[in-house]
């Protein structure tokens, strides 16, 4: 057979054609761009600092700030909460406060208190409502209510509690012998590549013997650790987080009380939106949520992680929050970019 000659025109000319007829990106395959720059304004209409929106692990939209470190405030619990389930080996979720010799001041734990399991602070349901740190005005206001003044068995009662889960911190801490930063580079910021983080501690000895652990976080490296979460666990073919617990977040959660219907329960330190949530989300959803606009939103049957986030590291009165409604909204507009093209 004669070889065919092909002149370096025709040769161009072939390749434009083949890159015409290759599949466009996910992102215009199926978000529509008009809604995306919607929401993007609309973030930056509400104060939006940073926005991290990934459909598979891959980024379908960012807006602002997202590789800033700033506070997550109470998101952190969600991180907790990773760090128990990856040391139950060393952490048993039904020994009691007094099998772990653990106490309180300048209010003493009754010896009822003290057969609170651990498995009740990862629940919020161990009763106890002392003083802690970072648990004030509503918030504080709230769990009042729920608890009242007097003793509760542990296990009965749920509450959004600040004292359960500095109690947990100081657990994690006694048990692994690892400090919080420690065990977050380790577990997981080295295995998802987030290179930049803080971890920090509040205490008030007048309260509580119990610190908070805050962490210090881009809204990159929370959106990676939503993907950890929308991923069973697995990062790579490391199975960083047993797949059953992440399961009973939402399959063991606690109806909660005096919340929002972005709160609809509480499993292992997130939240259950409920079905009305921004229009209507999948069952299974769950989100992690912190003062003036934190959050990281898991949306299993869509495949979606977003995550959000306002800036505090400047005076209270410059800071500007993005309420639970407005997030909502957010979420909403969010929805209806992907569902355009579906």
């Amino acid at each position: 057979m004669l070889p065919i000659h092909v002149s370096p025109f025709c040769l161009l000319l072939l390749l434009l054609v083949c890159l015409s007829c290759a599949p466009t990106s996910r992102s215009e395959e199926q978000w529509n761009q008009e809604k995306l720059q919607e929401a993007k304004a609309y973030a930056a209409e509400i104060g939006t600092f940073a926005l991290v929106i990934q459909e598979g692990g891959e980024l379908v939209a960012t807006f602002g700030e997202v590789d800033s470190l700033s506070r997550i405030h109470s998101v952190r619990k969600a991180f907790l909460s990773a760090l128990v389930f990856q040391h139950l080996d060393k952490i048993s979720l039904t020994a009691t406060l007094k099998d772990l010799s653990i106490q309180d001041a300048p209010l003493p734990l009754t010896p009822l208190q003290e057969s609170t399991q651990v498995i009740h602070l990862l629940k919020s349901t161990s009763g106890i409502n002392h003083p802690a740190v970072s648990q004030v005005g509503s918030m504080q206001k709230n769990r009042d209510q729920l608890l009242g003044d007097k003793e509760n068995i542990p296990g009965t009662k749920w509450a959004y509690n600040n004292w359960d889960y500095n109690a947990l911190t100081t657990i994690f801490e006694q048990e692994t012998g690892l400090t919080v930063e420690d065990a977050f580079r380790i577990g997981l910021a080295e295995p998802l590549g987030i290179e930049d983080f803080d971890v920090f501690y509040r205490s008030d000895s007048t309260m509580s013997i119990h610190p908070k652990a805050g962490f210090r976080l881009s809204a990159r490296a929370m959106a990676k650790f939503g993907q950890l979460f929308l991923q069973q666990g697995k990062w790579g073919e490391q199975q960083l987080i047993p797949v059953e617990w992440i399961e009973k977040i939402t399959t063991d959660y606690t109806p909660t009380i005096n919340q929002s219907n972005e709160r609809m329960g509480h499993g292992y330190l997130w939240w259950i939106p409920a079905e009305d949530f921004a229009g209507g989300l999948p069952k299974g959803s769950f989100v992690a949520t912190g003062a003036w606009g934190q959050r990281i939103l898991v949306i299993p049957t869509w495949n979606l992680v977003i995550a959000h986030k306002t800036m505090t590291e400047i005076p209270t009165k410059q800071r500007t929050k993005v309420t639970r409604s407005e997030f909502e909204e957010l979420v909403r507009i969010i929805a209806q970019a992907r569902q355009s093209f579906n």
